[in-house]
Parts: C-alpha cells; sequence; structure tokens
C-alpha cells in the first residue's frame, strides 16, 4: 500500500510556507513567488524555442539542452507548491510530493553526465561520434534519465519505511559517484576545449564544438557549485546524523540554491549560443516585445 507522505492531518489543507508574523516571512514569501516565476520566464523559452527551431532540435547538443530545460521549467513550476506552501521532503516527509519534484535535479544531474560524454566523443573521436551517434539513441538516453530517476522514487513509495530510507541512501551514494565522474569529465572536456580544439583547422564544425564545449563546462560547474552543499548537508544527515535541518523547503537555502540552477543554466545557454538567442527572438521574445522583433 502507498505510504502516506505526511506526518500530521492538517484540516482545510496545507498552510502555507511562513506565518507572516515577521518582517523576513514577507520576504521569504515573495522572493519564492519571484523566483518561480522568473525560472518559468527564463527556462520556458528556451524549450519553446529549441521545439520551433528546427535548425537546432536536429542537434544531438540541443536534445540535451532541451532536456534540462524541461527539467528547470517544472523546477520552476514546482517552487509555486514547495515555495509558498509548508512542505517538507525526505524522511519524515511533510505534505511531501512523494520525492517527485525534487528529482527533477537528479534527472538534470543524469543528463548534463551523459551531456559531457556527448560532447568529449563528438570532439575527440568525430568519426566514431559520426557514425554511432544517432539522434534516436540522444532521446532514448534523455528518456532513459527521466525513467531512471522516477522509478526509483516510485517503487520507493511501496516498500516498507525501512527499505524506502536503504533505497534513498543508495540513491545518495550513486550520486556521489555521478559527481565525482561528471568533475573528471569536466576536467577533460576542459583540457580537450583548451588544446586539441586549437589545433583543428578553422571551420563551422570546429566553432559548434567550441560553442557546445564552453556551454557544457560553465553549466556543469554552475550546477555544481549552486547543488554541492545541499548535496553535502544530505549526505551529512544521512551518514553521520549532523548537518542543518531547516523548517521547510522555503527556508531551506541549500534547497533553494540548488533550484536556482535553473535559472542560472538557461542563462548560460543564451549567454553561449547564439543560435539560441536568434531562434528566441523569432520565437518567442520578438512575439512578444516590439522592440526585440524590430533589433533581431
Amino acid at each position: 500500500m502507498l505510504r502516506s507522505n505526511t506526518t500530521d492531518s492538517i484540516p482545510g489543507g496545507v498552510p502555507l510556507s511562513v506565518d507572516f508574523n515577521n518582517p523576513e516571512d514577507y520576504l521569504i514569501f515573495i522572493f519564492q513567488l519571484l523566483f518561480a516565476t522568473t525560472t518559468v520566464l527564463v527556462a520556458g523559452p528556451v524549450v519553446v524555442s529549441i521545439l520551433c527551431t528546427r535548425t537546432l532540435y536536429i542537434q544531438n547538443r540541443f536534445i540535451f539542452m532541451l532536456n534540462t530545460s524541461i527539467c528547470d521549467t517544472l523546477v520552476g513550476f514546482s517552487v509555486y507548491y514547495l515555495g509558498l506552501f509548508d512542505v517538507q521532503e525526505g524522511f519524515p516527509s511533510r505534505n511531501g510530493t512523494y520525492n517527485l519534484l525534487p528529482s527533477l535535479l537528479g534527472v538534470n544531474m543524469m543528463t548534463f553526465l551523459f551531456a559531457q560524454f556527448d560532447r568529449y566523443v563528438a570532439v575527440c573521436h568525430p568519426f566514431a561520434y559520426a557514425r554511432f551517434i544517432t539522434r534516436r539513441g540522444v532521446i532514448s538516453v534523455n528518456v532513459y534519465c527521466w525513467f531512471h530517476v522516477y522509478s526509483q522514487s516510485v517503487v520507493g513509495q511501496f516498500l516498507p519505511l525501512s527499505k524506502a530510507v536503504q533505497l534513498y541512501v543508495f540513491g545518495i551514494v550513486s550520486l556521489q559517484v555521478i559527481v565525482v565522474t561528471k568533475v573528471v569529465m569536466t576536467i577533460k572536456l576542459f583540457v580537450v576545449a583548451r588544446y586539441q580544439l586549437d589545433r583543428d583547422p578553422p571551420s563551422a564544425e570546429k566553432d559548434n564544438n567550441k560553442e557546445s564545449l564552453r556551454i557544457i563546462i560553465f553549466a556543469v560547474i554552475s550546477f555544481l557549485l549552486l547543488w554541492g552543499p545541499s548535496f553535502v548537508n544530505i549526505v551529512l544527515r544521512l551518514l553521520i546524523g549532523r548537518g542543518l535541518v531547516f523548517r521547510n523547503e522555503a527556508t531551506n537555502l541549500f534547497a533553494n540554491m540548488a533550484r536556482f540552477n535553473a535559472v542560472v543554466t538557461s542563462v548560460v545557454y543564451m549567454w553561449g549560443s547564439p543560435a539560441l538567442r536568434r531562434a528566441l527572438v523569432r520565437t518567442v521574445w520578438g512575439r512578444v516585445c516590439p522592440i526585440c522583433k524590430k533589433t533581431r
């Protein structure tokens, strides 16, 4: 039987994340509201632009961008619940979502890892990449990221509490392996971008590779920096019983930092890809902003 994800029955529904007894309560609530709206308005247009621009979505690197941008948009929508209402995920859970909304960050992490391998093979082994790495394969890998993360979340809800906690701890340990792998791959990609590409003759393919490497390196570094504190705090709480405990998700500084990555990643995409910026102007900004339409 599916376990209840609340520790107490709250009459009248889920209360707000703050009680508005102090001035900082208003700041927290307004911040969460603005943060959710900003995330949706920044990441959402990236999704629309890639889907509406054939020259983008037929490229493997933009498929990875699309997957993370979908996650980021959903993260923004999730903040309307996690940030505005009294929610505590994990064990024990209070008004939680069976860990479904926080798992979006796990999908992002796996997508970034596969994107790093994709760019490494594309630059270092271009002939093998052109022969074996197909668009259908890349799409399958991105779908697998969702299946892998959410299958664990769903299975955990049907296990006894002790087994569910063990599965949760196993997931955290697995994330440690992924984090170490991401760090190693980031270093390798930096070396490739700095030395190997400089030896290649000028070409459009070289420019695309440099652009994609620059984007993935900055995106992964920002992800690790923003998600790292939350990851360390979770590990400390699970393994040695120490770490910071917050009242709810809205006041969880580390969780807010991790979710802020949804905005940073989309900004990195727009900064690093002129093609994406042009697509944004044509498909989104140019339609809602007359000034952008005139200057595109």
